[in-house]
């Protein structure tokens, strides 16, 4: 049976990767998804976990629905 939990690191990397690709900086991104740019590295590092509310900001900001952010994470669990 698989984990109900999202490991961040995991979730971070996926995030940080999908970004890069985009050519978008952390700080860009941040300032489109009205959120700090420290709170933003924090979750690519896998140390904070977003809120929904957070993480539907971020993929609204890359352009990128949140079930391909999730697809991708899951595969690599």
């Amino acid at each position: 049976m698989a984990s109900a939990n999202i490991d961040p690191i995991i979730f971070g990397k996926v995030l940080a990767k999908t970004r890069t690709s985009l050519g978008i900086t952390q700080e860009s991104l941040s300032a489109m998804a009205n959120i700090g740019r420290s709170h933003l590295s924090a979750i690519e590092c896998g140390m904070r976990r977003p809120t929904m509310a957070t993480f539907c900001r971020i993929c609204s900001a890359l352009g990128v629905p949140m079930s391909t952010i999730l697809l991708e994470v899951e595969s690599q669990m």
